[in-house]
C-alpha cells in the first residue's frame, strides 16, 4: 500500500513561511493594488516618523498609525478603501509638514 505523498511545493512553502496555504483567499487585482498602496502608505508613515526627535511622540504617532490601519483591516469595499487611503495620505502629508517645520 502506498502512503499519500504531500506535494513537494506544499511542504516547502509550509517550511519557508511557517504556515499552511489558505484556500479561498485569492485577491482580485484591484484588491491587490489597493493592499499594496495601503502597505506603501504605512511604510512611508513609519519611515517619516524617524524624523520625530521625541521618543514618546514618535512611539505614540506610530501606535496611532498602526491602530488606524488595524481598525480598518476588514474593509473590503474598493471605494471605501480608496477613500481611506486618500484621506490617510492627505492627513499624513499635513502632519509631515508640521513635523518638518519643527
Amino acid at each position: 500500500m502506498r502512503a499519500l505523498a504531500v506535494p513537494v511545493w506544499r511542504s516547502v512553502r509550509t517550511y519557508a513561511t511557517g504556515r499552511q496555504a489558505r484556500p479561498g483567499t485569492t485577491l482580485s487585482l484591484e484588491h491587490f493594488i489597493q493592499r499594496a498602496r495601503a502597505l506603501a502608505l504605512y511604510r512611508s508613515i513609519l519611515r517619516s516618523t524617524r524624523q520625530i526627535a521625541d521618543a514618546r511622540t514618535r512611539a505614540e504617532t506610530r501606535r496611532f498609525a498602526r491602530d488606524e490601519f488595524e481598525r480598518h483591516r476588514g474593509v473590503t469595499d474598493i471605494d471605501h478603501t480608496r477613500y481611506l487611503l486618500s484621506t490617510g495620505k492627505t492627513e499624513w502629508e499635513s502632519m509631515e509638514r508640521y513635523i518638518n517645520g519643527l
